[in-house]
């Protein structure tokens, strides 16, 4: 399936500057809908679900490029950049490069994380190669790690609902790592110790239910596919439900939704 002159143009800067980095010995991954795409691409009818339900409209898919590195190699990045001529945002990159940084060239931004995600709750991937996640998978985080991208998102919208149900249509969850299998014993490691990316992770999966109910309904994917995606997370469902919650996550379960169990997520704008 062809992408829009746009996307397919954000599609190659990311994994030019991927394997730039890879060159140099820089651990540089793709994140979010790229990586999704990336995933799924070689897959007919997700491909197919993914245009009928309006998430390869131009824009709707790339607006940018995202990426994770270590913070360890923060230099070999920022060096990375200047040599392949991106143009820094000088403020955010001044006050948040510790963490995060953005760059710009031909119109299409770039943002650079550092180790983890932080949005509604963490995604960690460790600090330095070798010692991380991100050598689990090339160009892109591993599925797994797609998947609790999604997952930790407390106001999640129609398209990372559809992101996961991409990935659940076209790929086995199963207890070991491989770069096409998700691996729910380590979601559930990691929501057993976080009440609050818990809570948020099984609401997210059962919208993930509800929505691809209605795609069905609505011609969208078939019943098969359908049953897969509930069928994998049901299996999800299970390693998590089965797994031992530790002192952090028993004591904050006591507190429930009394209190705030998420991030406020404010977005870093383009100055």
């Amino acid at each position: 399936m062809l992408l829009d002159e746009y996307s397919s143009r954000v599609l190659r800067a990311a994994l030019e500057l991927v394997e730039a980095a890879n060159k140099r010995n820089t651990v540089v991954r793709i994140l979010g809908a790229l990586a999704v795409y990336l995933h799924c691409k070689e897959n007919g009818d997700t491909l197919n679900f993914l245009k009928n339900s309006g998430r390869l409209d131009t824009g709707a898919l790339f607006t940018d490029i995202d990426l994770i590195a270590y913070s360890k190699q923060r230099k070999q990045v920022i060096n990375l950049m200047k040599e392949l001529n991106y143009d820094e945002n000088k403020m955010i990159n001044a006050l948040f490069g510790h963490k995060r940084l953005i760059y710009f060239k031909d119109q299409v931004r770039v943002d650079i994380f550092f180790d983890k995600l932080e949005f509604s709750h963490d995604v960690n991937f460790g600090s330095e190669p070798g010692k991380g996640r991100l050598e689990l998978d090339y160009p892109t985080i591993t599925l797994t790690d797609l998947m609790l991208e999604k997952l930790q998102i407390h106001q999640i919208n129609r398209k990372d609902i559809i992101d996961m149900i991409a990935i659940l249509m076209s790929h086995d969850v199963g207890d070991h790592a491989d770069r096409e299998v998700v691996n729910r014993k380590y979601i559930a490691s990691i929501l057993s110790d976080d009440w609050g990316f818990w809570y948020d992770a099984l609401e997210n999966l059962r919208k993930v239910e509800l929505y691809a109910a209605k795609f069905k309904e609505e011609s969208l994917i078939g019943i098969d596919h359908v049953d897969k995606i509930i069928h994998n997370i049901d299996k999800i469902r299970e390693a998590v439900e089965s797994s031992e919650k530790t002192k952090n996550w028993l004591k904050r379960s006591k507190i429930g939704t009394s209190k705030p169990w998420y991030r406020e997520v404010g977005d870093i704008g383009v100055v």
